[in-house]
């Protein structure tokens, strides 16, 4: 049976408290938490000082409005490469380390069992290869970290980072292996990517992100959207996936991702993939 989650940071005009009653308001089993600095309701700098406390906190409000924690995903910088994990500099890679152990502590805590991050960044452009050296050793630091601590671990392949290609993203879970991926079509799609180039991909991904999107639009109304939804979730379920749908739809000033109705767009793909669901079965 498909599992259905949100995001907090759906729905940023909210308390985070707020935000987890509107997720059980629509209907949700589950809700992704998220720690991203300067933007998400959880304050990364409170939370972290004390992660195990604050975890404890999160998931009884999580419990309060009947959801479950479905993922943790941190993003400890303002931007893309600030304390990213294949940073040029030892300091910062260290730091970053720093960071994960404490976002672990607060996962593990939370009562979650999947935590994604973003993969890393291109470094040295005229030596891709030793920014993906940096990133699968980190990235496997990581993996080692997570699992040892009962969690599925999992990147996000988006716009800007080591793997927006697609290629590249299988290239790295075939580099670390038992890294997975929080997979959304959009960043792809978005890019001009063809859906299919993504199919390589599906028995890695251990989280999805769905929202609407086309060709130069990362976030989309279902009117305009070009994903085949209904292919992803047949893919995914032919692949035996049992984890679950995240319908993220972010509202933020960055590729046009505040001009759609959140709540209404997240209650009709909602629709569609339960659609989807019922043929895949």
């Amino acid at each position: 049976m498909i599992r259905f989650a949100t995001a907090d940071y759906s729905f940023p005009l909210l308390s985070w408290e707020k935000s987890l009653r509107l997720a059980s308001d629509l209907g949700m089993a589950g809700i992704d938490i998220s720690l991203f600095q300067d933007r998400s309701q959880l304050k990364p700098d409170e939370v972290l000082a004390n992660p195990s406390v604050a975890g404890a906190k999160t998931r009884a409000a999580v419990q309060a409005n009947g959801l479950v924690v479905a993922d943790v995903f941190g993003i400890p910088g303002k931007d893309f490469v600030e304390l990213c994990p294949n940073h040029l500099d030892a300091g910062v890679r260290r730091a970053s380390r720093e960071y994960f152990h404490r976002l672990v502590d607060f996962a593990v805590s939370c009562g979650a069992a999947h935590l994604t991050t973003l993969p890393g960044s291109v470094f040295d452009s005229a030596d891709f290869a030793s920014s993906f050296a940096r990133c699968v050793e980190e990235l496997s630091w990581r993996l080692e970290i997570a699992n040892q601590a009962g969690l599925e671990f999992a990147v996000e392949g988006h716009t800007g980072s080591i793997i927006a290609d697609p290629a590249r993203a299988e290239c790295l879970v075939q580099s670390v292996p038992g890294l997975t991926l929080t997979l959304d079509l959009g960043h792809l799609i978005a890019q001009g990517y063809n859906q299919a180039a993504a199919n390589p991909l599906i028995e890695h991904t251990s989280h999805v992100h769905a929202r609407c999107a086309s060709p130069g639009r990362l976030q989309a109304p279902l009117k305009t959207n070009t994903i085949d939804f209904q292919d992803l979730v047949r893919r995914l379920a032919a692949h035996g996936y049992l984890g679950w749908y995240a319908i993220e739809y972010v509202w933020i000033d960055w590729e046009h991702c505040n001009e759609v109705d959140n709540v209404s767009e997240t209650i009709l793909l909602r629709g569609v993939l339960e659609a989807a669901a019922r043929i895949a079965a």
